[in-house]
């Protein structure tokens, strides 16, 4: 059967196509903005709360590293999960891995914030902050892929770039909602805060948990996925798939999100402990400090549908290359002028950081990660591209980050010269990958294994775009 074969899904004037878009945007939302939540809270505390509460037992600067370190962990069962659930993804469909995924996820969350600390128990309190950050990381892995491909199958080919950054404005909600906690918990006296106050955030992501359950259980599967399974399609072995068709897409997904989701955590984790810790002679006040992430993702939310919007429009690769080059252009003014400790001067390039330079990357990305795989193994495809991204980039950004910082008495040019480099990384990967706006997602093969004389011309992709 032809990698072309079968209808293309039903367009938005179809009501019950566009109720059932209507339904995947919401599910995708909340799940996104949970997992963020989550995500963010975590990074916020562990970059400067956790270290207190959690490393009590080691010198100020080096519980910093732990506590990261900690949040870092998560990363690592990223992959796994992404394996796992990325693979019954493929196989059973996106709706049902996406109800696991996000009860797993949020339940680590929860049982975060009724855990005592290193002062009740010793050493077991890191260790099982560890056991729940691992869990939370195994859910997470294939929960943002799994969003992320449920809303490209679901868009429209002329907007799916617009269309698919909208759930991640959620991403942006989580965070948001997540600065916005920190900041007015830090108001509170040290004693309630360290007390027992930090718990409440982490246990009222339970309600999160419900609402998200009940949105994703009325919804329906995907049209590309009900392609595969009417046309007996659907792969027994994805893994088998990835590794030996999808390696180069993985690969250059991978390289793809060194910057965009290295410089995110880079921003909101290492930069705080940066400027609020014992790094520079007058620290900012941690509360002050995570005003810059809240901002951040308050003018996300208007950019990520932008350069989404833009991708479809211009297309995905130079959207992406230009976010990349802008972060390679800020890095080195960015830590900078964070060194410099003023506390105005924090937020805004911390706001500046997250919301424009990443999220500029973040928009094409939505579409692009999903455009890369072929039908049958897009899930696993999208998860393993995220999650080996995410450990390489997002779960060294805070750990490498700290050490840096720790062994070189708060050098600044250090972790900037970590951001430019994978700046770099990601600018290069926008040269490797074809054009994939307006691509088929019926089709079976790669886009990263179309070669040179099957690339698309301009005119070939806005011909795809009059026929869709």
């Amino acid at each position: 059967m032809s990698d072309t074969t079968a209808q293309h899904p039903a367009h938005t004037d179809d009501p019950e196509y566009a109720a059932n878009l209507r339904r995947a945007t919401l599910a995708s939302s909340v799940g996104s903005a949970l997992e963020y939540f989550d995500f963010a809270l975590y990074g916020l505390f562990s970059a400067l709360i956790f270290g207190q509460l959690f490393f009590s037992n080691l010198p100020p600067e080096f519980a910093v590293v732990a506590s990261l370190a900690s949040f870092g962990v998560g990363f690592l069962a990223r992959p796994l999960g992404g394996l796992f659930f990325g693979t019954l993804g493929d196989r059973l469909g996106r709706k049902w891995v996406l109800v696991v995924t996000i009860g797993l996820m949020g339940g680590a969350t929860t049982l975060i914030g009724a855990l005592p600390t290193y002062d009740q128990i010793g050493i077991w309190a890191p260790i099982l902050l560890t056991v729940l950050r691992l869990a939370q990381g195994f859910g997470a892995g294939a929960e943002q892929a799994g969003a992320t491909v449920l809303m490209a199958e679901y868009a429209p080919v002329k907007r799916r770039g617009f269309f698919s950054a909208l759930p991640f404005i959620g991403i942006q909600l989580g965070t948001l909602l997540a600065g916005l906690v920190f900041s007015l918990m830090s108001l509170l006296p040290d004693e309630v805060f360290f007390g027992w106050a930090w718990r409440i955030p982490f246990l009222a992501s339970f309600l999160l948990i419900l609402v998200a359950l009940f949105i994703r259980l009325r919804l329906r599967e995907t049209p590309t996925f009900v392609e595969l399974e009417k046309h007996d399609q659907i792969s027994q072995r994805p893994i088998r798939e990835i590794f030996t068709k999808g390696l180069p897409g993985v690969t250059v997904g991978v390289g793809l999100r060194m910057a965009e989701n290295g410089g995110s955590y880079m921003f909101q984790t290492l930069a705080l402990a940066f400027v609020a810790g014992n790094f520079l002679a007058s620290p900012v006040d941690r509360g002050i400090a995570a005003w810059g992430v809240t901002i951040g993702a308050l003018i996300a939310i208007f950019v990520l549908p932008l350069t989404g919007h833009l991708s479809d429009r211009f297309g995905r690769r130079i959207v992406y290359r230009t976010g990349a080059v802008l972060m390679l252009v800020y890095a080195f003014p960015a830590w900078w002028l964070l060194s410099l400790g003023d506390p105005v001067t924090v937020v805004a390039v911390i706001a500046l950081g997250v919301g424009i330079a990443v999220n500029t990357m973040l928009g094409p990305q939505c579409a692009m990660l999903p455009e890369l795989f072929g039908n049958r193994h897009r899930y696993l495809g999208v998860a393993m591209a995220r999650e080996i991204s995410a450990v390489l980039a997002g779960g060294l950004a805070g750990v490498l980050g700290a050490y840096l910082l720790a062994v070189s008495d708060g050098d600044w040019l250090l972790p900037a010269i970590y951001m430019a480099t994978l700046a770099l990384i990601t600018t290069a990967s926008t040269f490797l990958v074809p054009e994939t706006r307006a691509r088929d997602l019926l089709r079976l093969d790669d886009a990263v294994r179309v070669s040179r004389d099957e690339s698309r011309s301009d005119a070939e992709i806005e011909a795809e775009l009059q026929r869709a």
